[in-house]
């Protein structure tokens, strides 16, 4: 039945993968012709593509590049991109993200349009997950671009800038995703075009696509620096914080919640787990204004203890050591939780890192004040090209479509996949289902067939590593603290005889091959010792094993007081325990449950899906602002005459002044005085009492004629320097980012609180947007008048000789 459907209903893959058949046979039927050409015509297509790209398009190129490249992989790596794999290359060139199992060579994939790309001479951006991955691959496929003519560089973290800006400068450049946004933000943080190492964003490969553009979604990019604050408020947030009360989440608590009343459930507050959210119960505001001696926490004064508390909270009742972060050193480090990796550098904001400090008892830290900020979603939208891919990304096909304008096609496998999938064992209880894993990996390891098993936080891995310790079974560990070993940790895990323990999808982007031994006992055997809030997380670790049609086996162990089970329909599991009278330690097997896990998952996606909807929508308001800002600040950097805009500003203010001067219909002098005469030192304003519209023209012309006497004084103390047209634009400059950075810190407060307003029922979004423009508009106006006040000041330094 299944496979009439099949026939009759294709799906979206097969439809666009029929598409581009003809352009595979294409590149196939090249094939021989390249193969007869010397090392040398080889070599001088690159030349001949760019020649021909001045008539022609990179589509209309398309299959005589990617037979060109493909027999230059042939040659220099000893590998020849299979028929599948030139799909997933033609997939990218088109924008989109290709979607490829794990083993079937995406690394090769990525020279095709690479090379192609890069021969616009713009730059093309191939993004990976971390440094190490970076480094390896433009390491080995380097050879075939620069073989071809084509330069290739790699930036790391370590990198200072004057290097940064050489790699930039080649055609293909591989970089972390994080590295390529901290560059963007610290180029539209410099203060001389020179310090600007990017050349623009033209074409991005995203490897890993899904963990770039939909994990790091949540967390955006930011530079910060230190403000002072007093370390005592956050030990007295946390000392108070342990004294509330917890209670319990109902639907009735989170519906009041939303609507905007506040809790009455027992407790002094409610911390959701399932939905990450934490909110405090009418007793708990009492409780918090008596220990504070307040009046009412709402009120605007108050809203730093507000957000004191609620920081102090979440850190103790949503947040877990060895989970959330880690504590090494002295320090609070934070977890990657998708993949177990510690993210050096990367600190909460808003004083949420130092809540979990004080709740560690380590040293806190200053709290940061962010200088520049990004999130993913609109930094890669800036790209006028992009693509990536992936083993996992259907299940994100809706939010890569609706964010980015991808979508995703599934590219088929060069070899059928033969791994067995096993339904999942349902445990009552954590600690049987961890002796269920132990004496499967027993069981396993006895017949010499490898296991990876696969943990979703340090705790678990740390647990079962002692456990199997206790049995005598030889393991390696790899999680977020030994990030190190990763790669030499997994290229060994398919070994025969191997055990590895990992955090999630630590060592993502290493394949695990196997050896003649290994395939022969099974291939790799992968446990799950619980089910991800992701779908694609699982798959991710399934994927591990089964590569180019290896043999391979995987299973999921779970219980009921998984966090997924436990905030996801828990009661029903123990329901189906009691009914059939399983006796402990005992697990349930069917492909019911899985599929009701499956549906768990699907509306934890959806949730995380909705949530960062919810934040673009947000973050776009201040994308829109950021972009003004930068467009501007690029003006001045790239050294255009801005003295017309000093001029509009003189005028703007005029105007804007006399208009805040009016009592009733007449303007008054004296107020003019005090608005105008501190920005711009006319020495006398005129007559008030004269025609209003000869009298607004008189200011004008005065101001002018001002400004022009300052000009002739410097031109006079510094001949021939364009002395006063470079202080404009240094003046501008550094007006422009005081307030901007300012401008940052306002609206994350207005953020903080913008959900208030739904209590008058408003739209938090749409406020958002309206108080927004009008910040921007003040801050407009803010930068206009120092910006003019500086200048106005400026005077000639007279030396003694």
């Amino acid at each position: 039945m299944e496979n009439i459907y099949m026939k009759f209903f294709k799906t979206h893959s097969d439809h666009e993968l029929k598409r581009i058949k003809k352009t595979v046979k294409q590149i196939l039927e090249l094939q021989p012709e390249y193969a007869q050409l010397s090392d040398e015509q080889l070599k001088s297509k690159t030349e001949e593509f760019k020649q021909r790209l001045k008539e022609e398009s990179l589509n209309d190129l398309l299959p005589e590049a990617y037979a060109a490249i493909r027999e230059a992989d042939k040659r220099v790596l000893g590998m020849e991109p299979f028929p599948v794999q030139i799909m997933g290359g033609i997939i990218m060139s088109q924008g989109r993200v290709a979607e490829m199992c794990t083993g079937e060579g995406k690394t090769l994939v990525c020279t095709l349009p690479a090379y192609l790309n890069a021969l616009t001479g713009k730059g093309v951006h191939v993004v990976t997950v971390n440094d190490y991955l970076a480094k390896r691959d433009s390491d080995q496929m380097g050879q075939v671009y620069e073989w071809m003519g084509l330069s290739c560089g790699c930036i790391t973290q370590d990198m200072e800038a004057p290097d940064r800006k050489v790699q930039y400068a080649k055609d293909i450049t591989y970089i972390t995703n994080n590295e390529l946004g901290f560059d963007y933000l610290r180029d539209n943080m410099a203060v001389r075009k020179s310090q600007m190492v990017q050349r623009g964003l033209h074409f991005c490969i995203i490897d890993e696509v899904d963990s770039v553009l939909i994990d790091e979604a949540r967390t955006p990019l930011i530079i910060s620096g230190t403000k002072f604050c007093s370390k005592g408020k956050y030990l007295a947030f946390d000392r108070f914080a342990k004294m509330l009360e917890r209670g319990e989440t109902t639907e009735l608590n989170k519906i009041d919640y939303i609507s905007g009343e506040m809790g009455t459930d027992s407790g002094d507050y409610v911390a959701d787990e399932k939905d990450n959210n934490l909110f405090l119960t009418e007793a708990g505001v009492a409780k918090i204004e008596e220990m504070f001696h307040i009046g009412n926490l709402s009120d605007p004064e108050n809203l730093s203890i507000q957000h004191g508390m609620v920081n102090a909270l979440r850190a103790n009742a949503l947040m877990h050591k060895d989970k959330d972060y880690v504590v090494r050193d002295d320090e609070v480090l934070l977890v990657d939780t998708f993949t177990g990796r510690i993210m050096p550098g990367r600190r909460f904001s808003d004083g949420l890192h130092q809540a979990l400090e004080a709740k560690e008892g380590v040293s806190i830290r200053p709290e940061n004040k962010t200088l520049a900020t990004i999130s993913f979603q609109n930094f890669f939208n800036k790209y006028e090209r992009k693509c990536g891919m992936t083993g996992t990304g259907q299940t994100e096909e809706q939010e890569f479509r609706d964010i980015y304008g991808m979508d995703v096609i599934h590219i088929p496998t060069n070899r059928p996949i033969i791994r067995k999938d096993l339904n999942d064992s349902v445990y009552k209880t954590k600690a049987e289902k961890y002796a269920a894993i132990v004496k499967r990996v027993r069981k396993i390891h006895k017949k010499g067939q490898p296991i990876l098993v696969g943990t979703e936080t340090i705790e678990v891995s740390e647990i079962l590593s002692e456990m199997l310790l206790k049995k005598g079974i030889a393991h390696n560990v790899l999680n977020a603290k030994n990030p190190e070993m990763e790669a030499a940790i997994v290229a060994k895990a398919g070994q025969f005889g191997a055990v590895t323990i990992a955090t999630n999808m630590a060592g993502r982007g290493t394949d695990i091959k196997l050896d003649s031994r290994s395939k022969e006992a099974g291939g790799l055997y992968v446990i799950g010792t619980e089910r991800s809030e992701s779908r694609r997380v699982d798959n991710q670790l399934r994927g591990r094993s089964g590569r180019q049609g290896d043999p391979g086996v995987s299973k999921f162990f779970i219980s009921l007081e998984d966090d997924l089970l436990r905030l996801f329909g828990s009661e029903k599991y123990i329901s189906i325990f009691e009914n059939l009278g399983i006796k402990d330690g005992m697990p349930i097997e069917h492909r019911m449950l899985s599929r009701s896990v499956e549906k768990a998952q699907k509306k934890v996606e959806e949730n995380h899906f909705a949530s960062r909807k919810s934040l673009l929508e947000y973050d776009q308001v201040n994308n829109d602002q950021r972009e003004i800002i930068y467009r501007e600040r690029l003006k001045v950097l790239n050294g255009e005459d801005i003295h017309s805009d000093i001029l509009y500003m003189i005028d703007s203010i005029i105007d804007r002044k006399v208009i805040e001067s009016y009592e009733g219909n007449e303007i008054s002098a004296k107020l003019l005085n005090d608005n105008l005469l501190p920005i711009i030192p006319l020495p006398t304003i005129g007559d008030a009492d004269t025609k209003e519209d000869d009298f607004v023209k008189s200011l004008h012309t005065s101001a002018k004629v001002l400004y022009q006497k300052k000009e002739a004084l410097m031109e006079q103390a510094y001949p021939n320097e364009h002395m006063m047209r470079e202080i404009e634009r240094t003046m501008l400059l550094k007006t422009v980012d005081k307030y901007w950075q300012q401008q940052i810190d306002d609206m994350d407060q207005l953020r903080q609180g913008i959900h208030m307003v739904s209590y008058g029922q408003k739209d938090p979004k749409l406020e958002y947007r309206l108080q927004g423009f009008s910040m921007f508009n003040a801050m407009n106006d803010n930068i206009q008048e120092d910006t003019v006040q500086l200048l106005y000041q400026v005077a000639p330094v007279i030396h003694d000789n």
